[in-house]
């Protein structure tokens, strides 16, 4: 029973995170601040939010879960300081369907990543699903060379690989909360950008102080902390199936706030990236148990 209540508990963590986050690419193109300054923001915030949630959880033990997080916690930081700069220069640089789309493959990354760091095998199944993906990511990319918006989507598949990294260390050390990694990749972030002077951290205008503080207090912090808890808790493919929620959310925000339309030929790239997930991560949920039950009644 408490199997069952903890795995409960795992989608409902992740499907909090991953609809609080959805909102975060329609956000973002609210605001009127270079992309530097906006990571630097959104990344501080982010940071001093989760920082607090810590030091009250934790109370007097807050620098125990800092150091328990160790090398691979300090490895996770600086790899989600990238992502932070990454995802934020993609939405600026191209299509939100474009970037969501391209992120949405990571878990797949992170399956060829666990292969080659961890070990583990990799299923046939996979290996199909990834190329056929690599094949809808490069329609994508095609389409960004046409419409001069490449760098974007090359920021979006930087962003997929440094979240299937940290997908593979959160599962090669579920055991430890990694939440304090993901406050020190925003400090990390915040005080690079600051240091080789990217940022304006006095430039935003009454409605960018919102946004960011909507992003840097709530949606940042809530989604990141949920969604990096949850996957304790479900497999990788329920993960993989959540996530696709904000690719089909995250798009159709911007579409219905601001009127943004992907091409056609960027239409179809993440058509062939969606269904191939969904199809994929589905089967791994089902279509391998059924098998398995079959096997074993006959």
């Amino acid at each position: 029973m408490s199997a069952l209540s903890d795995h409960a508990k795992g989608l409902v963590i992740t499907a909090l995170g991953v609809l609080v986050l959805s909102p975060d690419a329609l956000l973002l193109r609210l605001l009127t601040v270079d992309p530097f300054t906006t990571v630097f923001w959104r990344a501080l915030l982010m940071g001093i939010t989760l920082a607090s949630v810590l030091a009250l959880v934790y109370r007097g033990r807050a620098d125990r879960a800092v150091r328990a997080v160790g090398g691979w916690g300090l490895i996770s930081a600086q790899i989600y300081a990238l992502n932070m700069i990454s995802f934020v220069y993609s939405i600026h640089h191209t299509s939100a369907a474009n970037t969501l789309v391209i992120i949405a493959a990571a878990p797949l990354f992170a399956a060829i990543l666990s292969r080659v760091f961890l070990g583990e095998g990799v299923r046939p199944e996979t290996w199909a699903a990834t190329v056929i993906v690599l094949g809808g990511i490069a329609v994508v990319f095609w389409d960004g060379l046409a419409q001069g918006t490449w760098n974007g989507d090359l920021a979006a598949l930087v962003t997929a690989l440094c979240l299937a990294s940290n997908f593979t260390i959160l599962r090669h050390r579920k055991h430890i909360d990694m939440v304090p990694a993901t406050a020190l990749g925003g400090f990390i972030a915040a005080g690079v950008l600051l240091l080789i002077g990217a940022a304006t951290p006095g430039s935003p205008n009454g409605q960018d102080w919102l946004v960011l503080a909507l992003l840097g207090f709530f949606v940042v912090p809530v989604a990141f902390g949920l969604i990096t808890i949850g996957p304790r808790y479900i497999t990788a493919p329920e993960v993989g199936l959540l996530m696709l929620l904000e690719t089909v959310l995250g798009p159709l925000w911007v579409w219905l706030a601001l009127g943004e339309r992907a091409s056609a030929l960027s239409l179809t790239g993440g058509g062939i990236v969606l269904v191939t997930l969904a199809i994929y991560f589905t089967w791994r949920l089902y279509g391998r148990r059924a098998v398995a039950a079959a096997d074993s009644s006959g």
